[in-house]
Order: structure tokens, then C-alpha cells, then sequence
């Protein structure tokens, strides 16, 4: 018999959520039945002791009460367990739908029984969830912290400094040359802080101290838009509580020069 389960239904790149016990939002718990039987659905693991359901769909029966909203905005409604768990979901539904062919042959794919792996029957060729690692580092100069902005961020937010790993590179080369790039400044020092995935669309995010090992601070004209030291208790708007960017540059506020 079928059991109650938790869906995460996304439609253009809005989630489907309901108002929980508290003033949080969840997302909804029922049969597939009460939801139309998405299609082509994703099991993604259990929430709330219950199993949890993942798919894309056009449309809801018009009974279920609720409201769609962007993955970011989660983070607030519904907080930061519901926020990943969607940003999982997100990951997994947009791997499913960009792997319908297979890249080498052409054929239609399927899903592999027992594993997330779309499988081409035809030349046996297996596409499992693309995840890109991307290095974070927050530059330490005594009581200063190295802050940039890219011409992406909402107005007047300053964060650490980021980019993708390349073919070849380690995390650790990675988080060298980025900062290099960037604004031109030299690191020694490399500490690890933290992970997180980082669902926009399938990064996961590696942060790193550093400490300032020389240069003056040149912002690339292409990515960056402004950089500049600022003193821990003096710190220009930052990103949400959503990015482990936060996360990081608070650790570093929180020490002392």
C-alpha cells in the first residue's frame, strides 16, 4: 500500500510549498494521486521520516492549496534543512531532464535502476549527476579583510572571492590562481573552512582563509567589478545566511586582528 510521502514539485524553476504547523513553509505530503502522478519522479531520499519525492511537472490539481516560489527564497520560508533538501531536488530534476539523449550516440536514454545514472541503451554510455567544485577564499591582512564585487551581485554587496576548479587543477591551485586573476593579489596560508552544495545550478562550493602574501589589489575588468580591504568591524553588505559565503566571512569577523 502506498504511503504518505513528501513531493517536491518544481514548475519553471518554482518549488510548490504549503504552510507548515509553524509559520514555516513545507512542502506538500500526499499520494501521488493528489498531485496529478507527476512523471517520471525521483525518489531523494526521507524528510521528516517519510520517503521524498522529486518532479517536474505542468500542473497541480486545483484542490491542493499552496504557492510556487524560486529555490533561493527558501532559505527563509522554509529554512535551511528545506532549503537544501530543494536545492537537492533542483540538482537531481535538472540532471534527469538534460540527459534524456545520450551525448555520445545520440539514443534515448533511461534511468538506472537502483543508482541516479541515465543509461543509453544503445552504446552503454552511463551520465551520473554533473557536480563542478568551486574554491572560495577570503583573504586575511591582520585586521582586514580582502571583499569583492561582482557586477552579478545586488547592489552595494561585497563577498569573499570564488571560482570554478579547472580540468587538471587542484583545489588548492585553484584557490591560488583565482585570487590572482581577480585582483591580482598573492595568498600563502591556505585553511579549510567548509563545504556546501550550491545548487546554481550544481557547484559545490570548497572555502579557504588565506593569508595576503603580497600585490596590490587590480580587480579583473571582466569579473570583478570592485575589491578593496575592509576592516572586520567595518564590512560593506554581505551575502544572504543562504551561502556559505556568509558562513565564512562571519567566522573571520568573529576573530580578532
Amino acid at each position: 500500500m502506498e504511503e504518505p510521502s513528501y513531493w517536491l514539485l518544481r514548475r519553471e524553476n518554482r518549488f510548490f510549498v504549503v504552510d507548515g504547523d509553524s509559520s514555516a513553509k513545507t512542502f506538500p505530503l500526499g499520494l501521488a494521486a493528489d498531485f496529478g502522478h507527476p512523471p517520471a519522479a525521483l525518489r531523494i531520499g526521507d524528510w521528516r521520516g517519510r520517503p521524498c519525492f522529486a518532479a517536474e511537472i505542468a500542473d497541480l490539481p486545483a484542490r491542493v492549496p499552496g504557492e510556487f516560489f524560486p529555490l533561493r527564497p527558501l532559505y527563509g520560508l522554509a529554512g535551511a534543512e528545506a532549503f537544501a533538501l530543494a536545492g537537492r531536488a533542483s540538482e537531481l530534476l535538472d540532471w534527469q531532464k538534460n540527459h534524456r539523449f545520450c551525448g555520445h550516440c545520440g539514443a534515448p536514454t533511461a534511468k538506472k535502476p537502483g543508482e541516479f545514472a541515465m543509461t543509453c541503451p544503445a552504446c552503454g554510455l552511463l551520465a551520473y549527476p554533473r557536480i563542478s567544485p568551486a574554491v572560495m577564499v577570503l583573504v586575511e591582512r591582520g585586521d582586514e579583510l580582502l571583499l569583492a564585487r561582482s557586477p552579478h551581485f545586488k547592489p552595494g554587496v561585497f563577498s569573499a572571492l570564488a571560482g570554478f576548479v579547472e580540468a587538471g587543477e587542484s583545489v588548492e591551485q585553484c584557490a591560488v590562481r583565482e585570487v590572482r586573476e581577480e585582483v591580482r593579489v598573492e595568498i600563502a596560508n591556505l585553511r579549510y573552512f567548509q563545504t556546501q552544495p550550491w545548487p546554481f545550478p550544481n557547484s559545490l562550493m570548497i572555502a579557504f582563509f588565506a593569508d595576503y602574501a603580497g600585490g596590490d589589489i587590480t580587480p579583473d575588468p571582466v569579473e570583478i567589478e570592485a575589491a578593496a580591504w575592509f576592516p572586520r568591524h567595518a564590512l560593506p553588505p554581505l551575502p544572504d545566511q543562504a551561502s556559505i559565503a556568509r558562513r565564512l566571512i562571519d567566522a573571520a569577523r568573529r576573530k580578532s586582528g
